[in-house]
Protein backbone atom coordinates (compact mmCIF):
# COMPACT_ATOMS: atom_id res chain seq x y z
CA UNK A 1 0.00 0.00 0.00
CA UNK A 2 1.03 3.61 -0.52
CA UNK A 3 3.18 5.32 2.11
CA UNK A 4 1.98 8.75 0.97
CA UNK A 5 -0.22 10.82 3.21
CA UNK A 6 -2.64 11.50 0.36
CA UNK A 7 -4.13 9.04 -2.11
CA UNK A 8 -2.00 8.69 -5.19
CA UNK A 9 -3.10 9.97 -8.55
CA UNK A 10 -3.45 6.43 -9.90
CA UNK A 11 -6.10 5.54 -7.31
CA UNK A 12 -8.55 7.66 -9.32
CA UNK A 13 -8.30 4.87 -11.87
CA UNK A 14 -7.42 1.68 -10.03
CA UNK A 15 -8.85 2.45 -6.59
CA UNK A 16 -12.37 3.19 -7.71
CA UNK A 17 -15.46 1.03 -7.16
CA UNK A 18 -18.27 0.52 -9.66
CA UNK A 19 -17.99 0.22 -13.39
CA UNK A 20 -15.14 2.68 -13.87
CA UNK A 21 -12.79 0.88 -11.48
CA UNK A 22 -13.89 -2.43 -13.00
CA UNK A 23 -13.02 -1.21 -16.50
CA UNK A 24 -9.60 0.20 -15.54
CA UNK A 25 -8.51 -2.88 -13.58
CA UNK A 26 -10.07 -5.66 -15.62
CA UNK A 27 -8.56 -4.70 -18.94
CA UNK A 28 -5.14 -4.21 -17.34
CA UNK A 29 -5.40 -7.72 -15.89
CA UNK A 30 -5.48 -9.22 -19.40
CA UNK A 31 -1.67 -8.76 -19.29
CA UNK A 32 -1.43 -11.22 -16.42
CA UNK A 33 -1.18 -8.60 -13.67
CA UNK A 34 -2.41 -9.98 -10.31
CA UNK A 35 -5.04 -7.99 -8.40
CA UNK A 36 -2.72 -6.99 -5.54
CA UNK A 37 -0.74 -4.74 -7.91
CA UNK A 38 -3.73 -2.40 -7.88
CA UNK A 39 -3.72 -2.00 -4.09
CA UNK A 40 -2.71 1.67 -4.10
CA UNK A 41 1.03 1.32 -4.72
CA UNK A 42 2.75 3.95 -6.92
CA UNK A 43 2.24 3.45 -10.63
CA UNK A 44 5.36 4.42 -12.55
CA UNK A 45 5.12 5.22 -16.24
CA UNK A 46 8.23 4.33 -18.24
CA UNK A 47 8.28 6.64 -21.24
CA UNK A 48 10.15 4.67 -23.90
CA UNK A 49 11.57 6.16 -27.10
CA UNK A 50 12.63 2.74 -28.44
CA UNK A 51 12.53 2.52 -32.22
CA UNK A 52 14.54 0.63 -34.79
CA UNK A 53 14.35 3.83 -36.84
CA UNK A 54 16.15 5.60 -33.99
CA UNK A 55 19.31 3.48 -33.87
CA UNK A 56 20.69 5.38 -30.87
CA UNK A 57 17.70 4.15 -28.82
CA UNK A 58 17.31 0.66 -30.31
CA UNK A 59 18.55 -1.01 -27.09
CA UNK A 60 15.89 0.57 -24.88
CA UNK A 61 13.74 -2.54 -24.49
CA UNK A 62 16.45 -4.02 -22.26
CA UNK A 63 16.94 -0.71 -20.45
CA UNK A 64 13.22 -0.50 -19.67
CA UNK A 65 13.28 -3.98 -18.16
CA UNK A 66 16.06 -2.90 -15.79
CA UNK A 67 14.04 0.12 -14.69
CA UNK A 68 11.07 -2.18 -14.05
CA UNK A 69 13.17 -4.38 -11.76
CA UNK A 70 13.96 -1.37 -9.60
CA UNK A 71 10.34 -0.20 -9.52
CA UNK A 72 9.10 -3.64 -8.46
CA UNK A 73 11.82 -3.89 -5.81
CA UNK A 74 10.67 -0.61 -4.29
CA UNK A 75 7.03 -1.71 -4.24
CA UNK A 76 5.75 0.12 -7.30
CA UNK A 77 3.95 -0.96 -10.45
CA UNK A 78 5.91 -0.13 -13.65
CA UNK A 79 3.94 0.39 -16.86
CA UNK A 80 5.83 1.07 -20.06
CA UNK A 81 4.40 3.28 -22.81
CA UNK A 82 5.74 4.42 -26.19
CA UNK A 83 6.03 7.97 -27.50
CA UNK A 84 7.10 9.46 -30.80
CA UNK A 85 10.77 8.60 -31.25
CA UNK A 86 12.94 11.24 -32.92
CA UNK A 87 15.75 9.58 -34.83
CA UNK A 88 18.26 12.29 -35.66
CA UNK A 89 20.01 10.18 -38.28
CA UNK A 90 16.93 9.16 -40.30
CA UNK A 91 14.07 11.60 -39.73
CA UNK A 92 13.53 14.18 -42.50
CA UNK A 93 13.41 17.09 -43.04
CA UNK A 94 14.85 17.30 -39.53
CA UNK A 95 14.11 15.76 -36.13
CA UNK A 96 13.89 19.27 -34.69
CA UNK A 97 10.66 19.83 -36.62
CA UNK A 98 9.03 17.14 -34.51
CA UNK A 99 10.56 17.90 -31.09
CA UNK A 100 7.49 19.87 -30.06
CA UNK A 101 5.13 17.23 -31.46
CA UNK A 102 6.89 14.56 -29.41
CA UNK A 103 6.63 16.79 -26.33
CA UNK A 104 2.86 16.96 -26.85
CA UNK A 105 2.76 13.17 -27.12
CA UNK A 106 4.64 12.86 -23.82
CA UNK A 107 2.54 15.48 -22.02
CA UNK A 108 -0.82 14.08 -23.04
CA UNK A 109 0.25 10.48 -22.43
CA UNK A 110 1.28 11.36 -18.87
CA UNK A 111 -1.76 13.48 -18.07
CA UNK A 112 -4.31 11.10 -19.54
CA UNK A 113 -3.06 7.90 -17.92
CA UNK A 114 -2.85 6.50 -14.35
CA UNK A 115 0.71 7.54 -13.49
CA UNK A 116 2.14 8.81 -10.21
CA UNK A 117 5.69 9.21 -11.44
CA UNK A 118 7.58 8.98 -14.73
CA UNK A 119 10.91 7.60 -15.92
CA UNK A 120 12.04 9.16 -19.21
CA UNK A 121 14.19 6.90 -21.39
CA UNK A 122 16.21 9.34 -23.51
CA UNK A 123 19.18 9.08 -25.80
CA UNK A 124 19.19 10.44 -29.31
CA UNK A 125 19.46 14.20 -29.61
CA UNK A 126 15.86 15.43 -29.54
CA UNK A 127 14.45 12.64 -27.37
CA UNK A 128 15.94 14.20 -24.24
CA UNK A 129 14.56 17.75 -24.61
CA UNK A 130 11.19 16.60 -25.98
CA UNK A 131 10.61 14.23 -23.07
CA UNK A 132 11.78 16.79 -20.51
CA UNK A 133 9.56 19.48 -22.04
CA UNK A 134 6.46 17.27 -22.08
CA UNK A 135 7.04 16.05 -18.53
CA UNK A 136 7.69 19.63 -17.35
CA UNK A 137 4.25 20.72 -18.48
CA UNK A 138 2.74 17.97 -16.28
CA UNK A 139 5.08 18.32 -13.28
CA UNK A 140 4.89 14.86 -11.74
CA UNK A 141 7.85 13.20 -9.98
CA UNK A 142 10.14 12.58 -12.96
CA UNK A 143 13.61 11.15 -13.62
CA UNK A 144 15.79 10.68 -16.69
CA UNK A 145 17.68 7.57 -17.73
CA UNK A 146 19.89 8.12 -20.77
CA UNK A 147 20.73 5.25 -23.07
CA UNK A 148 24.46 5.96 -22.94
CA UNK A 149 27.07 6.56 -25.65
CA UNK A 150 28.52 4.03 -28.07
CA UNK A 151 31.99 2.64 -27.60
CA UNK A 152 34.78 4.61 -29.25
CA UNK A 153 34.93 4.32 -33.02
CA UNK A 154 38.10 2.64 -34.30
CA UNK A 155 39.53 3.13 -37.79
CA UNK A 156 43.05 2.01 -38.79
CA UNK A 157 44.49 2.51 -35.34
CA UNK A 158 42.75 5.84 -34.75
CA UNK A 159 39.81 6.72 -32.49
CA UNK A 160 37.09 8.27 -34.60
CA UNK A 161 34.12 10.20 -33.28
CA UNK A 162 30.46 10.07 -34.23
CA UNK A 163 29.67 12.81 -36.71
CA UNK A 164 32.98 14.60 -36.17
CA UNK A 165 34.86 12.25 -38.46
CA UNK A 166 32.00 12.17 -40.96
CA UNK A 167 32.63 15.88 -41.61
CA UNK A 168 36.43 15.37 -41.57
CA UNK A 169 36.41 12.38 -43.88
CA UNK A 170 33.94 13.99 -46.28
CA UNK A 171 36.21 17.03 -46.59
CA UNK A 172 39.17 14.73 -47.27
CA UNK A 173 37.20 12.94 -50.01
CA UNK A 174 36.25 16.28 -51.61
CA UNK A 175 39.88 17.36 -51.39
CA UNK A 176 41.04 14.15 -53.09
CA UNK A 177 42.94 12.98 -50.01
CA UNK A 178 40.70 9.99 -49.18
CA UNK A 179 39.29 7.36 -51.53
CA UNK A 180 35.64 6.34 -51.57
CA UNK A 181 36.73 2.81 -50.64
CA UNK A 182 38.41 4.16 -47.51
CA UNK A 183 35.37 6.34 -46.78
CA UNK A 184 33.10 3.30 -47.05
CA UNK A 185 35.37 1.24 -44.80
CA UNK A 186 35.25 3.94 -42.11
CA UNK A 187 31.44 3.83 -42.18
CA UNK A 188 31.37 0.45 -40.43
CA UNK A 189 34.09 1.43 -37.98
CA UNK A 190 32.42 4.45 -36.44
CA UNK A 191 29.14 3.08 -35.04
CA UNK A 192 30.23 -0.23 -33.57
CA UNK A 193 27.96 -0.75 -30.56
CA UNK A 194 24.57 0.17 -29.15
CA UNK A 195 24.25 3.74 -27.91
CA UNK A 196 24.14 7.33 -29.05
CA UNK A 197 26.98 9.49 -30.44
CA UNK A 198 30.16 9.01 -28.43
CA UNK A 199 31.55 12.43 -29.32
CA UNK A 200 30.34 15.45 -27.33
CA UNK A 201 27.46 15.89 -29.73
CA UNK A 202 23.93 16.91 -28.79
CA UNK A 203 22.99 13.48 -27.40
CA UNK A 204 25.95 13.41 -25.01
CA UNK A 205 25.52 17.10 -24.21
CA UNK A 206 21.86 16.68 -23.29
CA UNK A 207 22.66 13.60 -21.17
CA UNK A 208 25.14 15.81 -19.30
CA UNK A 209 22.53 18.58 -19.08
CA UNK A 210 19.99 16.18 -17.56
CA UNK A 211 22.50 15.20 -14.88
CA UNK A 212 23.59 18.82 -14.27
CA UNK A 213 19.93 19.84 -13.90
CA UNK A 214 19.62 17.24 -11.14
CA UNK A 215 17.16 15.19 -13.19
CA UNK A 216 19.27 12.01 -13.31
CA UNK A 217 21.34 9.95 -10.90
CA UNK A 218 25.09 10.65 -10.82
CA UNK A 219 26.99 8.94 -13.61
CA UNK A 220 24.04 8.97 -16.00
CA UNK A 221 25.77 11.14 -18.59
CA UNK A 222 28.77 9.05 -19.56
CA UNK A 223 28.39 5.32 -18.74
CA UNK A 224 28.70 3.53 -22.10
CA UNK A 225 25.47 1.97 -23.33
CA UNK A 226 26.93 -1.55 -23.25
CA UNK A 227 28.55 -1.22 -19.81
CA UNK A 228 26.77 -3.26 -17.12
CA UNK A 229 26.81 -0.19 -14.90
CA UNK A 230 24.26 1.43 -17.24
CA UNK A 231 21.84 -1.34 -16.24
CA UNK A 232 22.66 -0.82 -12.58
CA UNK A 233 21.87 2.89 -12.92
CA UNK A 234 18.54 2.05 -14.61
CA UNK A 235 17.68 -0.35 -11.78
CA UNK A 236 18.54 2.19 -9.09
CA UNK A 237 16.54 4.85 -10.93
CA UNK A 238 13.52 2.56 -10.85
CA UNK A 239 13.88 2.29 -7.07
CA UNK A 240 14.37 6.03 -6.65
CA UNK A 241 11.30 7.12 -8.63
CA UNK A 242 9.04 5.14 -6.27
CA UNK A 243 10.63 6.93 -3.32
CA UNK A 244 10.14 10.26 -5.07
CA UNK A 245 6.43 9.57 -5.47
CA UNK A 246 6.13 8.92 -1.73
CA UNK A 247 8.07 12.17 -1.12
CA UNK A 248 6.00 14.05 -3.73
CA UNK A 249 9.30 15.35 -5.15
CA UNK A 250 8.19 16.98 -8.40
CA UNK A 251 10.08 18.22 -11.43
CA UNK A 252 9.40 21.86 -10.53
CA UNK A 253 11.36 21.37 -7.30
CA UNK A 254 14.39 20.17 -9.26
CA UNK A 255 14.45 22.33 -12.40
CA UNK A 256 14.92 25.84 -11.02
CA UNK A 257 16.86 28.90 -12.12
CA UNK A 258 19.83 27.61 -10.10
CA UNK A 259 19.80 24.26 -11.89
CA UNK A 260 19.47 25.99 -15.28
CA UNK A 261 22.53 28.06 -14.42
CA UNK A 262 24.38 24.86 -13.54
CA UNK A 263 23.40 23.38 -16.88
CA UNK A 264 24.76 26.40 -18.77
CA UNK A 265 28.06 26.22 -16.89
CA UNK A 266 28.22 22.49 -17.56
CA UNK A 267 27.74 22.96 -21.30
CA UNK A 268 30.69 25.37 -21.27
CA UNK A 269 32.87 23.03 -19.19
CA UNK A 270 32.22 20.01 -21.42
CA UNK A 271 32.48 21.87 -24.74
CA UNK A 272 28.86 20.99 -25.38
CA UNK A 273 26.57 21.37 -28.36
CA UNK A 274 25.07 24.70 -29.46
CA UNK A 275 21.75 22.86 -29.69
CA UNK A 276 21.61 22.90 -25.89
CA UNK A 277 20.93 26.64 -26.03
CA UNK A 278 17.62 26.18 -27.82
CA UNK A 279 16.57 23.17 -25.74
CA UNK A 280 17.25 24.79 -22.36
CA UNK A 281 15.43 27.97 -23.40
CA UNK A 282 12.43 25.82 -24.35
CA UNK A 283 12.58 23.87 -21.08
CA UNK A 284 12.77 27.11 -19.09
CA UNK A 285 9.65 28.26 -20.93
CA UNK A 286 7.80 25.08 -19.98
CA UNK A 287 8.86 25.51 -16.34
CA UNK A 288 7.85 29.20 -16.43
CA UNK A 289 11.35 30.31 -15.40
CA UNK A 290 12.57 33.59 -16.93
CA UNK A 291 15.69 32.69 -18.89
CA UNK A 292 17.18 34.34 -21.97
CA UNK A 293 20.03 34.28 -24.45
CA UNK A 294 21.69 37.03 -22.46
CA UNK A 295 21.58 34.77 -19.40
CA UNK A 296 23.38 32.11 -21.41
CA UNK A 297 26.16 34.47 -22.36
CA UNK A 298 26.55 36.00 -18.91
CA UNK A 299 26.52 32.71 -17.01
CA UNK A 300 28.76 30.73 -19.35
CA UNK A 301 31.20 33.48 -20.37
CA UNK A 302 34.00 32.81 -17.85
CA UNK A 303 33.67 29.02 -17.56
CA UNK A 304 36.70 27.11 -18.92
CA UNK A 305 36.32 24.11 -21.19
CA UNK A 306 37.72 21.25 -19.14
CA UNK A 307 36.58 18.17 -21.06
CA UNK A 308 38.90 17.34 -23.93
CA UNK A 309 36.40 15.61 -26.22
CA UNK A 310 35.64 15.77 -29.91
CA UNK A 311 34.69 17.92 -31.71
CA UNK A 312 36.52 20.55 -29.61
CA UNK A 313 39.21 18.15 -28.35
CA UNK A 314 40.65 14.70 -28.97
CA UNK A 315 38.93 12.08 -26.77
CA UNK A 316 35.47 10.45 -26.67
CA UNK A 317 32.71 9.65 -24.18
CA UNK A 318 34.08 6.24 -23.22
CA UNK A 319 37.30 7.96 -22.19
CA UNK A 320 35.30 10.61 -20.34
CA UNK A 321 33.58 7.99 -18.19
CA UNK A 322 36.85 6.29 -17.26
CA UNK A 323 38.33 9.70 -16.43
CA UNK A 324 35.68 10.39 -13.80
CA UNK A 325 32.68 11.43 -15.89
CA UNK A 326 30.43 14.36 -15.18
CA UNK A 327 30.53 14.01 -11.36
CA UNK A 328 34.25 14.86 -11.47
CA UNK A 329 33.57 17.92 -13.63
CA UNK A 330 30.74 19.14 -11.40
CA UNK A 331 32.84 18.65 -8.29
CA UNK A 332 35.66 20.66 -9.85
CA UNK A 333 33.29 23.47 -10.86
CA UNK A 334 31.85 23.68 -7.35
CA UNK A 335 35.29 23.64 -5.73
CA UNK A 336 36.14 26.70 -7.81
CA UNK A 337 32.95 28.63 -7.15
CA UNK A 338 31.43 27.92 -10.57
CA UNK A 339 28.41 25.84 -9.52
CA UNK A 340 25.22 26.46 -7.55
CA UNK A 341 26.02 23.65 -5.15
CA UNK A 342 22.78 23.90 -3.19
CA UNK A 343 20.61 23.08 -6.21
CA UNK A 344 18.34 20.08 -5.60
CA UNK A 345 18.57 16.74 -7.42
CA UNK A 346 16.34 13.72 -7.78
CA UNK A 347 18.69 11.78 -5.50
CA UNK A 348 17.45 13.79 -2.52
CA UNK A 349 20.89 15.37 -2.00
CA UNK A 350 22.03 18.71 -3.36
CA UNK A 351 24.18 18.69 -6.50
CA UNK A 352 27.19 19.57 -4.37
CA UNK A 353 26.55 16.82 -1.83
CA UNK A 354 25.84 14.34 -4.59
CA UNK A 355 29.26 14.75 -6.18
CA UNK A 356 31.38 14.97 -3.02
CA UNK A 357 34.32 12.62 -3.41
CA UNK A 358 34.24 12.52 -7.21
CA UNK A 359 37.70 12.89 -8.68
CA UNK A 360 39.52 13.11 -11.99
CA UNK A 361 41.29 9.92 -13.05
CA UNK A 362 42.88 11.14 -16.27
CA UNK A 363 43.90 14.80 -16.64
CA UNK A 364 44.37 14.39 -20.37
CA UNK A 365 40.61 13.91 -20.71
CA UNK A 366 39.35 16.15 -17.90
CA UNK A 367 41.82 19.01 -17.76
CA UNK A 368 42.79 20.83 -14.55
CA UNK A 369 41.10 24.15 -13.90
CA UNK A 370 44.42 25.96 -14.43
CA UNK A 371 45.16 24.14 -17.71
CA UNK A 372 41.84 24.09 -19.58
CA UNK A 373 41.25 23.20 -23.18
CA UNK A 374 39.98 26.75 -23.56
CA UNK A 375 39.93 29.47 -20.93
CA UNK A 376 36.50 30.80 -21.93
CA UNK A 377 34.43 27.89 -23.15
CA UNK A 378 30.97 29.37 -22.98
CA UNK A 379 28.83 29.51 -26.10
CA UNK A 380 29.01 33.14 -27.24
CA UNK A 381 25.85 35.11 -28.02
CA UNK A 382 26.34 37.77 -30.70
CA UNK A 383 24.08 40.65 -31.72
CA UNK A 384 24.15 43.33 -34.38
CA UNK A 385 22.21 44.58 -37.35
CA UNK A 386 22.45 41.12 -38.95
CA UNK A 387 21.10 39.37 -35.83
CA UNK A 388 19.05 41.85 -33.77
CA UNK A 389 17.60 39.07 -31.60
CA UNK A 390 20.88 37.22 -31.32
CA UNK A 391 22.87 34.32 -32.73
CA UNK A 392 25.43 31.91 -31.32
CA UNK A 393 28.90 30.56 -32.00
CA UNK A 394 30.86 27.85 -30.21
CA UNK A 395 34.39 29.23 -29.75
CA UNK A 396 35.76 25.86 -28.62
CA UNK A 397 34.99 24.38 -32.05
CA UNK A 398 36.00 27.42 -34.11
CA UNK A 399 39.27 28.62 -35.62
CA UNK A 400 40.89 31.23 -33.39
CA UNK A 401 42.18 33.29 -36.34
CA UNK A 402 38.65 33.70 -37.70
CA UNK A 403 37.01 34.91 -34.49
CA UNK A 404 37.60 38.48 -35.65
CA UNK A 405 37.04 38.62 -39.38
CA UNK A 406 35.64 40.82 -42.14
CA UNK A 407 34.91 39.52 -45.61
CA UNK A 408 32.55 39.70 -48.57
CA UNK A 409 29.40 37.62 -48.52
CA UNK A 410 28.68 34.67 -50.78
CA UNK A 411 24.97 34.00 -50.37
CA UNK A 412 22.97 30.79 -50.73
CA UNK A 413 19.18 31.20 -50.60
CA UNK A 414 18.37 27.60 -49.63
CA UNK A 415 20.07 24.26 -49.16
CA UNK A 416 19.13 23.40 -52.74
CA UNK A 417 20.63 26.64 -54.00
CA UNK A 418 23.77 25.88 -51.98
CA UNK A 419 24.07 22.34 -53.41
CA UNK A 420 23.71 23.69 -56.94
CA UNK A 421 26.01 26.66 -56.56
CA UNK A 422 28.80 25.16 -54.43
CA UNK A 423 29.65 22.68 -57.19
CA UNK A 424 30.22 25.47 -59.74
CA UNK A 425 34.00 25.64 -60.40
CA UNK A 426 33.53 29.28 -61.46
CA UNK A 427 31.97 30.33 -58.15
CA UNK A 428 33.59 33.63 -57.11
CA UNK A 429 34.81 32.68 -53.64
CA UNK A 430 38.06 32.56 -51.72
CA UNK A 431 39.12 31.72 -48.17
CA UNK A 432 38.49 35.29 -46.95
CA UNK A 433 34.81 35.25 -47.94
CA UNK A 434 31.89 34.84 -45.54
CA UNK A 435 29.50 32.09 -46.61
CA UNK A 436 25.83 32.83 -45.86
CA UNK A 437 23.07 30.21 -45.92
CA UNK A 438 19.46 31.25 -45.35
CA UNK A 439 16.02 29.70 -45.60
CA UNK A 440 16.99 27.18 -42.92
CA UNK A 441 15.32 28.59 -39.81
CA UNK A 442 12.37 27.22 -37.82
CA UNK A 443 9.76 28.48 -40.33
CA UNK A 444 11.85 28.55 -43.47
CA UNK A 445 12.97 24.95 -43.77
CA UNK A 446 10.82 24.11 -41.71
CA UNK A 447 12.33 22.87 -38.45
CA UNK A 448 15.82 24.38 -38.51
CA UNK A 449 18.07 21.54 -39.77
CA UNK A 450 21.69 20.86 -38.82
CA UNK A 451 23.25 22.30 -41.94
CA UNK A 452 24.97 25.31 -40.36
CA UNK A 453 28.42 23.75 -40.85
CA UNK A 454 27.80 23.53 -44.61
CA UNK A 455 30.87 22.35 -46.48
CA UNK A 456 33.42 24.53 -48.22
CA UNK A 457 33.75 24.42 -52.01
CA UNK A 458 35.91 21.59 -53.32
CA UNK A 459 38.33 23.98 -55.05
CA UNK A 460 39.21 25.57 -51.69
CA UNK A 461 39.45 22.21 -49.94
CA UNK A 462 41.91 21.12 -52.62
CA UNK A 463 43.99 24.20 -51.73
CA UNK A 464 44.16 23.05 -48.11
CA UNK A 465 41.50 25.41 -46.72
CA UNK A 466 39.55 23.67 -43.93
CA UNK A 467 37.56 26.47 -42.29
CA UNK A 468 35.78 29.69 -43.24
CA UNK A 469 33.29 31.95 -41.51
CA UNK A 470 29.82 30.59 -42.14
CA UNK A 471 26.58 32.30 -41.08
CA UNK A 472 23.09 30.83 -41.15
CA UNK A 473 19.68 30.66 -39.49
CA UNK A 474 20.21 26.90 -39.21
CA UNK A 475 21.62 24.76 -36.41
CA UNK A 476 24.64 22.47 -36.66
CA UNK A 477 25.26 19.05 -35.24
CA UNK A 478 26.88 19.02 -31.82
CA UNK A 479 29.46 16.72 -33.39
CA UNK A 480 30.42 19.37 -35.95
CA UNK A 481 33.15 21.99 -35.85
CA UNK A 482 34.16 25.16 -37.60
CA UNK A 483 33.63 28.91 -37.39
CA UNK A 484 29.89 28.66 -37.80
CA UNK A 485 27.56 31.43 -36.66
CA UNK A 486 24.19 29.81 -36.02
CA UNK A 487 20.58 30.43 -34.97
CA UNK A 488 20.46 33.92 -36.50
CA UNK A 489 17.26 35.54 -35.23
CA UNK A 490 14.95 36.61 -36.62
CA UNK A 491 15.40 34.04 -39.38
CA UNK A 492 15.31 35.03 -43.03
CA UNK A 493 11.85 33.51 -43.66
CA UNK A 494 10.45 35.72 -40.88
CA UNK A 495 11.90 38.85 -42.48
CA UNK A 496 15.12 39.00 -40.48
CA UNK A 497 18.05 40.98 -41.92
CA UNK A 498 19.65 37.74 -43.13
CA UNK A 499 17.04 37.81 -45.91
CA UNK A 500 18.47 41.10 -47.19
CA UNK A 501 22.15 40.12 -47.60
CA UNK A 502 23.52 40.12 -51.17
CA UNK A 503 26.67 38.75 -52.75
CA UNK A 504 29.55 41.14 -52.18
CA UNK A 505 28.20 42.75 -49.00
CA UNK A 506 30.82 43.15 -46.28
CA UNK A 507 30.13 41.24 -43.06
CA UNK A 508 32.11 41.67 -39.86
CA UNK A 509 32.39 39.02 -37.15
CA UNK A 510 33.73 40.10 -33.76
CA UNK A 511 33.29 37.31 -31.21
CA UNK A 512 35.18 39.10 -28.44
CA UNK A 513 32.94 42.13 -28.95
CA UNK A 514 29.86 39.92 -29.28
CA UNK A 515 29.01 41.60 -32.59
CA UNK A 516 27.82 40.51 -36.04
CA UNK A 517 27.49 43.44 -38.42
CA UNK A 518 26.39 43.83 -42.03
CA UNK A 519 28.18 46.84 -43.57
CA UNK A 520 25.22 48.12 -45.57
CA UNK A 521 23.60 51.44 -44.68
CA UNK A 522 20.09 51.56 -43.24
CA UNK A 523 18.60 53.31 -46.27
CA UNK A 524 19.76 50.58 -48.62
CA UNK A 525 18.49 47.88 -46.27
CA UNK A 526 15.05 49.54 -46.19
CA UNK A 527 14.94 49.52 -50.00
CA UNK A 528 15.79 45.83 -50.00
CA UNK A 529 13.20 45.15 -47.31
CA UNK A 530 10.50 46.84 -49.35
CA UNK A 531 11.25 44.49 -52.26
CA UNK A 532 11.38 41.35 -50.10
CA UNK A 533 8.50 38.86 -50.16
CA UNK A 534 7.75 36.40 -47.37
CA UNK A 535 8.01 32.78 -48.62
CA UNK A 536 4.91 30.62 -48.44
CA UNK A 537 4.86 27.65 -46.02
CA UNK A 538 6.19 24.48 -47.63
CA UNK A 539 2.98 22.73 -46.55
CA UNK A 540 -0.42 24.43 -46.51
CA UNK A 541 -1.95 22.04 -43.98
CA UNK A 542 -1.11 19.34 -41.44
CA UNK A 543 1.42 19.48 -38.63
CA UNK A 544 3.99 21.39 -40.68
CA UNK A 545 1.52 24.22 -41.19
CA UNK A 546 0.66 24.22 -37.46
CA UNK A 547 4.38 24.34 -36.69
CA UNK A 548 5.02 27.15 -39.18
CA UNK A 549 2.24 29.30 -37.77
CA UNK A 550 3.10 28.84 -34.08
CA UNK A 551 6.83 28.13 -33.72
CA UNK A 552 8.88 30.66 -31.77
CA UNK A 553 12.21 31.92 -33.03
CA UNK A 554 15.55 30.47 -31.92
CA UNK A 555 16.14 33.09 -29.26
CA UNK A 556 13.01 31.84 -27.45
CA UNK A 557 13.68 28.10 -27.81
CA UNK A 558 11.63 27.22 -30.92
CA UNK A 559 8.72 25.88 -28.86
CA UNK A 560 5.18 26.24 -30.15
CA UNK A 561 3.72 29.36 -28.56
CA UNK A 562 0.68 27.54 -27.19
CA UNK A 563 2.81 24.88 -25.47
CA UNK A 564 4.82 27.26 -23.29
CA UNK A 565 4.09 26.88 -19.57
CA UNK A 566 2.83 24.22 -17.17
CA UNK A 567 -0.65 22.76 -17.36
CA UNK A 568 -0.23 20.27 -14.54
CA UNK A 569 -1.49 16.71 -14.21
CA UNK A 570 -4.91 17.13 -12.65
CA UNK A 571 -6.89 13.90 -12.98
CA UNK A 572 -9.06 14.22 -16.10
CA UNK A 573 -12.82 13.62 -16.14
CA UNK A 574 -14.07 10.03 -16.25
CA UNK A 575 -14.04 8.29 -19.59
CA UNK A 576 -17.06 5.96 -19.35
Amino acid sequence: MSESSNPLRSTHWFGQGGKDGFIHRSWMRNQGLPPHLFDGRPVIGICNTFSELTPCNAHFRTLAERVKRGVYEAGGLPLEFPVFSLGETNLRPTAMLFRNLASMDVEESIRGNPMDGVVLLCGCDKTTPSLLMGAASCDLPTVVVSGGPMLNGKYRGEDIGSGTHVWKFDAEVQAGKMSMAEFSDAEGCMSRSAGHCMSMGTASTMACVAEALGMALPGNAAIPAVDARRHVLAHMTGKRIVEMVHEDLRMSQIVTRSSLQNAVRTVAAIGGSTNAVIHLLALAGRMEIPFSLDDWDAIGRKIPTLVNLMPAGEFLMEDFYYAGGLPAVLQMLEANGMLEGEAATISGASIGEQNTGASVQDERVIRPIDNPLQANGGIAVLRGNLAPDGCVIKPAAATAELMQHRGRAVVFDSIEHYNERIADPDLDIDATCVMVLRGCGPCGYPGMPEVGNFALPAKLLEQGVRDMVRISDARMSGTAFGTAVLHVAPESAAGGPLALVRDGDEIELDVAGRRLHLHVDDEELELRRAAWQRPAPRMASGYQRLYHDHVQQADSGCDLDFLVGRRGAEVPRESH
